[in-house]
């Protein structure tokens, strides 16, 4: 890690004195960066907690805002609601190679925190870079913003060596970037900290019904009912962080009781835009998967739930005009109802996609471990990076591995889930698979069947977004999938446990023969 000396040569004339830094002095701090999780090009800092200390609080004066709360919970096995006072978390940093479609002329890059009254030509003006050059290295983002992470390019090494090599060779080297703190003093960090107060944040949360449920569970209503702040703030007693539940990818998640039957989608709009929306009481697929206590899913639920993820993706991707991208697929925003009938929820990173661009450029959000390579190195997005994501959850209905599998808790010793399947599916003996099954399952599942998901996901997690297959294909196939399974569940059960000695059930138009 940098040196003080080091962080001096850095930045000549930002630092006359080492010894008498003034505060709000943007400095320069250089620091390794490598691909971390196979995901993104990053470092991982650790950080002792301290007593006061909240993840919002160690990205925002602590790091500076060259990260996020939700990044570090991401990172770290604590809940951002109950971290021990003492304990080492995980802080991740975003850091760029640049992008040689854009310029092959730059290696360093800056990560860099905006703030309130930068906008894109103040920046390119600071640096003496074209505004469209800055643009095209940030597709997508507002430089007017006042927040989020832009990357500035500067030279220091051979430009045309980064741009052909940083994606084959960033695991093996270490690359000197560039990154901007915003250096304040201990007085000054106290202070903000005590003044701190917290803020009501925008909630904005969704859920969307899939799987030909009847319209008592379709969770699609004709008429939404407006709720007035005041209401709101009294049904979760003001907004007190005992009722947060979850937060989804544009706000925080509160519970609380509501007039009349809290089924329909609801608003408020006073101030911010607040979302309510009926609360599904039987948890989400993440906490099926692992360690919630929950009883396991079978086999036939687990295809279920990816037939019904699988249509409600197919629905924003095929049936809306302008087409929608979810961007956060993941197992934890796969609401289960009380039926074991799967919802997609938390549209709160959705973005539209015009017909007349088919691939959009934007700032990286969402969930490290679900992001396919474009998006993560370009920041390109199309309907292919939630197939990505979708293929992601599909491995994890087989294995109920998290999407970024850490032994001991230690990032240095993790993998992507992808890359722990692509070593087993891409074997001759297909049986290997079974090393990566759920245990859970015991042997209440075809092998077969379990081969095919595994082979959908691989096709879905292609790293070329054009090899990957549309949603509406996997819809198809999972539809041949879920039949096959519903039958051979019939079967299993029948010999296990059916008291008769034969009997027919019909299901749709086939027939399952019950024997023992």
């Amino acid at each position: 890690m940098a040196t003080i000396d080091d962080i001096v040569s850095y930045n000549p004339t930002q630092i006359q004195n080492k010894d008498a830094l003034r505060p709000n002095t943007r400095i320069r701090v250089p620091i390794p960066c490598g691909c971390v999780d196979d995901t993104f090009l990053g470092h991982i800092f650790s950080y002792k907690f301290q007593k006061g200390d909240t993840y919002y609080k160690v990205a925002k004066y602590n790091y500076s805002n060259v990260t996020t709360s939700d990044w570090i919970e991401q990172f770290n096995s604590y809940n951002r609601f109950n971290v021990p006072d003492g304990a080492m978390i995980n802080v991740p940093v975003n850091c760029s190679c640049g992008n040689s479609r854009v310029s092959k002329d730059y290696g360093l890059f800056i990560t860099y925190p905006l703030q309130f009254g930068e906008s894109l030509k103040s920046i390119s003006q600071e640096f003496n870079l074209s505004e469209n050059l800055l643009q095209g290295f940030n597709p997508g983002v507002n430089f007017s913003a006042g927040t989020g992470l832009v990357y500035i390019p500067g030279r220091g090494l051979a430009a045309g060596a980064i741009a052909g090599t940083c994606l084959a060779a960033v695991g093996l080297i270490a690359l000197s970037v560039w990154l901007y703190l915003r250096y304040k003093r201990s007085k000054d960090v106290k202070e903000a900290s005590r003044s701190e107060k917290l803020g009501y944040q925008l909630t904005h949360s969704n859920s969307f019904n899939q799987g030909g449920d009847t319209a008592d569970d379709s969770g699609v209503y004709s008429n939404s009912v407006e709720y007035s702040y005041k209401e709101l703030a009294k049904a979760t007693e003001n907004f007190n962080r005992s009722y947060v539940i979850g937060a989804g990818g544009f706000g925080e998640v509160y519970l609380g009781e509501l007039r009349g039957e809290v089924r329909l989608l609801g608003y408020c709009v006073e101030g911010s835009l607040f979302l309510v929306y009926e609360f599904i009481d039987n948890g989400n697929l993440s906490q099926h998967l692992r360690g919630s206590g929950k009883d396991p899913l079978t086999w036939s639920t687990r295809v279920q739930i990816a037939l019904d993820s699988a249509r409600g993706l197919e629905y924003i991707h095929e049936h809306t005009n302008p087409v929608y991208i979810h961007r956060d697929i993941k197992s934890a925003n796969i609401l289960i109802n009380k039926n074991f009938r799967a919802k997609v929820a938390d549209f709160g990173l959705a973005k539209l996609a015009e017909f007349e661009n088919s691939t959009l450029p934007t700032r990286l959000v969402g969930t490290f471990g679900y992001m396919p390579p474009e998006y993560a190195q370009f920041g390109e997005v199309t309907p292919k990076v939630d197939v990505f994501a979708f293929g992601v959850v599909l491995y994890e209905l087989i294995s109920a591995k998290p999407a970024i599998v850490r032994e001991n808790n230690s990032v240095a010793e993790s993998r992507g889930l992808v890359t722990l399947f692509e070593d087993v599916v891409n074997l001759p003996d297909s049986n290997e698979i079974c090393k990566l099954i759920d245990p859970n399952l015991g042997d209440d599942y075809q092998l077969d069947s379990v081969r095919q998901v595994a082979e959908l996901a691989k096709a879905c997690t292609h790293e070329k977004p054009e090899l990957r297959p549309s949603m509406k294909s996997v819809v198809v196939a999972l539809m041949t999938l879920s039949s096959a399974t519903e039958n051979w569940d019939i079967d299993f059960f029948s010999q296990k446990h059916w008291p008769f000695k034969s009997g027919v059930w019909k299901i749709g138009k086939k027939y399952a023969v019950l024997t023992n």
